[in-house]
């Protein structure tokens, strides 16, 4: 059984998870897998992801995984209580080979909000580690071992990186879960501070580490839909996001519609109000420097701020981000694939994403074209007109 936690999954699905059963627990949503890696034949598997994810919908919150989030000031009691209750249900997940005849799989999730919130993650996760399982029995744990030494050693290489801290946010795409664990307490104990935590809260929990998330890209584009109207659905995901946490969770998700709408939206008041910002697609140089000056612009002390850059990072990359933008703001590093499935193979590039929200389209215009992921090109074309976008991206429809 490879998910044996419903803790075994992201920060940022509970906190978002908490805001629908407050403010939006009628919205029903689907979802859509995609594997962005060419030439992949996942449909050998199908029948062992759908018994993992049989076995996923059978686990239940333990008392101890309830108490310990109790513990998180920003989670409120009534989601706890509710979380005590709950259950993944497997009618509103389907797992079959794709029509296409091309090896590719069809993972569809239709439902309510809140009861299908929590599938993306452990779902990537049992994709990935039945995928590897069968494809390498005998895994390259010495390389693998070896290549995150590199990195320890790279991070401390030179006193003026002390205060460079990574985390580790590689749940979804991980080798395995055997691995991920064995790769966090690496890091624990080869990085001490350097090692700011982890986005999963079942590890978080067990080796008394912070868990770290706010919001990821669906709960924007959910706004979408849920809205009072298409142009504000990022303005009214930001105030419902901060009516909700009064000032915890800082972190505002920054690439929904590309950084240019991101700014125009994100004004004084969300300047001073947000912690700071996460950068997930495009160059981060450039995203940091824009956000920096905007900051400036609206009378923002970007040295407060924090920048969380998070998108395909390698530690080469960090450095190189930490360098640039150090001592003139806060920053913090979240590191995905390249920790968790760095053992010599190609890494599944797997995502699970929200395609509609109440029945209409919902879409996300990122920095990285090939991160976009809709079934409609109608809507993409309306949303680019209603956000003003107009720098040319490719591979908007999926």
């Amino acid at each position: 059984m490879i998910i044996t936690s419903l803790l075994d999954t992201d920060l940022y699905k509970f906190t978002m998870m908490q805001v629908v059963l407050h403010h939006f627990p009628a919205a029903n949503v689907e979802y859509k897998f995609r594997c962005r890696t060419p030439n992949v034949d996942l449909v050998p598997y199908v029948d062992e992801i759908r018994d993992e994810v049989r076995k996923l919908c059978k686990l239940r919150f333990t008392e101890e995984e309830l108490d310990y989030m109790r513990r998180m000031r920003f989670l409120k009691s009534d989601f706890i209580d509710f979380l005590a209750l709950f259950h993944l249900n497997e009618k509103y997940i389907t797992i079959k080979p794709s029509e296409k005849g091309n090896g590719e799989i069809e993972i569809g999730i239709v439902g309510p909000w809140l009861h299908t919130i929590l599938f993306e993650i452990p779902t990537l996760a049992i994709v990935n580690e039945v995928y590897f399982r069968n494809t390498q029995q005998q895994p390259a744990y010495t390389e693998g071992r070896d290549r995150l030494r590199e990195k320890i050693a790279l991070l401390g290489a030179k006193p003026e990186f002390a205060d460079c801290k990574i985390a580790d946010y590689g749940t979804r795409r991980r080798f395995s879960k055997g691995w991920h664990e064995e790769v966090i307490l690496t890091l624990k104990d080869g990085l001490g501070p350097q090692f700011a935590g982890t986005s999963n809260v079942f590890y978080a929990m067990k080796h008394h580490l912070t868990p770290l998330g706010t919001m990821a890209h669906e709960y924007l584009q959910a706004c979408q839909a849920l809205g009072p109207r298409l142009r504000d659905s990022q303005i009214f995901g930001f105030e419902m996001w901060a009516k909700e946490y009064r000032g915890d969770l800082g972190i505002a998700l920054s690439d929904v519609y590309g950084m240019e709408a991101f700014l125009r939206d994100f004004d004084m008041y969300f300047c001073k109000l947000f912690d700071g910002a996460r950068h997930d697609s495009g160059d981060p140089f450039d995203w940091g420097e824009r956000l920096l000056k905007h900051y400036e612009d609206n009378r923002c002390d970007p040295r407060t701020k924090v920048l969380v850059f998070s998108d395909a990072l390698d530690i080469p990359k960090v450095l190189q981000l930490y360098e640039r933008f150090r001592s003139r703001c806060r920053l913090a590093f979240g590191v995905g694939t390249n920790l968790t499935n760095d053992l010599g193979y190609r890494p599944l590039q797997i995502v699970i994403k929200m395609v509609r929200c109440n029945g209409q389209p919902v879409a996300k215009l990122s920095d990285s074209p090939g991160k976009n992921m809709c079934d409609d090109k109608a809507y993409i074309a309306y949303l680019r007109q209603v956000f003003g976008i107009t720098t040319p991206l490719e591979q908007d429809v999926q």
